[in-house]
């Protein structure tokens, strides 16, 4: 049998992602007003630290990951006839694909 992506689990996806996403934010403004970073070097040395850059990575994976069930909601409501709603469904995973191969990639050239 073959599990369905729900309502109540698209929820929480969405609640746990914008969760960690506002803790994120709020630590990370918070850090940079009281330690702030004035050059390129100092914003790449503090992004390179092993906890920033994996605080960093799970941020943008709630990112996509809320950005996904949302944009998926809308276009399963919206978007008709249904081969039209695949495409931009197909669409769409590739962008945000695309987006975390490439923030992916930034982080490890940052551990260089």
């Amino acid at each position: 049998m073959r599990t369905r992506f729900t309502g109540s689990r698209a929820w929480w996806i969405q609640r746990a992602s914008a969760g960690y996403m506002l803790l994120f934010m709020v630590f990370a403004f918070g850090f940079l007003w009281i330690h702030p970073l004035r050059t390129f070097p100092a914003w790449r040395a503090g992004i390179a630290r092993p906890g920033v850059s994996l605080a960093t990575l799970v941020f943008f994976v709630a990112l996509f990951s809320h950005m996904w069930v949302g944009l998926r909601d809308v276009l399963l409501d919206y978007a008709r006839p249904e081969g039209l709603r695949s495409v931009l469904l197909v669409a769409v995973a590739t962008g945000l694909l695309g987006m975390a191969v490439w923030v992916v990639h930034v982080l490890v050239l940052l551990q260089r």
